[in-house]
């Protein structure tokens, strides 16, 4: 197959990523009938099924998982070649850029980016990619990442990396504002007479954090362990309990003044939050923007 038919790469890769016709269609704006009529010319031209269906979708075969490596990459190349040096207008841009970031970024980045999404780039979706740090150059070297945020000192030491600068991060020990720690008034609480909330967090700082607490000998009772740190806030409010968290985060939380921070001991780690993003795509324009955008509305915030 000569593929000059871009769209057959997209429809191949949106079934491949959703496993269901119906779903890489609305992915794409497609209808399923465009779909199934892009699908047959793909097989004819592999001679190959390529998928196959099963009762929760389709499945793709060894032809289709060989040629998804190559296909992506493709597509990738011819989308970053287009866009290369493109002006790009976010009133009027149609794209959807993929950043990786932690369940913590989640939480303090994206009502205030989306928010202004849809002000400024009403056409511009996000995909948000759990991050992984082992991971995180490799995927924006293949083009499947766009931006990465977080502090992820060994992407800045990569040289083919460009790491921006955001704002500086620490933690604290949340608990809530009635809390009898408090009334003692001292002014480094005893953060070892406390019960906490051991809270899973993706956030590379906070496990950097949490490594030194424990490598500082600060002994801390855990009286709940929560797979995700959502549920943390509502418990802490309610109860005595606390829990460590970025201070970011913390302040985020607290419009309402139910909680106190109470600092940690001296000498806990500071994090650097950055924007990361690979130098073979500085002439995009719109990575650019997104990049610039980030820095404009949270550089310096905390």
């Amino acid at each position: 197959m000569a593929l000059s038919d871009l769209n057959l790469l997209r429809v191949f890769l949106a079934i491949w990523e959703t496993r269901n016709l119906t779903a890489a269609g609305q992915q794409l704006g497609l209808t399923q009938p465009a779909v199934s009529h892009a699908l047959r010319r793909l097989r004819e031209a592999f001679n190959d099924p390529l998928f196959v269906r099963v009762p929760s979708g389709v499945l793709p075969t060894e032809t289709a998982a060989r040629l998804h490596g190559p296909l992506s990459e493709a597509l990738r190349i011819i989308r970053h070649a287009v866009q290369d040096g493109e002006i790009f207008d976010p009133g009027r841009a149609h794209r959807v850029f993929r950043i990786a970031m932690s369940d913590v970024s989640e939480f303090y980045f994206l009502p205030t980016l989306m928010g202004w999404l849809s002000e400024t780039a009403p056409a511009v979706d996000l995909k948000v990619v759990p991050l992984d740090p082992a991971k995180a150059a490799q995927l924006m070297r293949a083009g499947e990442v766009d931006l990465t945020i977080g502090f992820l000192s060994e992407l800045e030491e990569e040289d083919d990396i460009d790491s921006r600068y955001l704002f500086t991060d620490t933690c604290a020990c949340l608990v809530r504002s009635g809390h009898p720690i408090l009334d003692r008034g001292d002014a480094a609480p005893d953060l070892a007479s406390l019960r906490y909330i051991n809270a899973n967090v993706t956030a590379p700082g906070h496990q950097a954090v949490e490594r030194w607490l424990t490598e500082a000998g600060v002994k801390r009772q855990v009286a709940l362990r929560l797979g995700h740190f959502m549920a943390a806030p509502s418990v802490v409010r309610d109860t005595d309990l606390a829990v460590v968290f970025p201070t970011s985060i913390a302040r985020q939380m607290n419009g309402d003044e139910a909680f106190a921070l109470l600092p940690l001991p001296p000498g806990h780690p500071v994090v650097d939050v950055r924007v990361h993003t690979h130098a073979h795509f500085r002439g995009d324009t719109g990575i650019r923007w997104l990049t610039d955008s980030l820095i404009e509305l949270f550089g310096d915030r905390p």
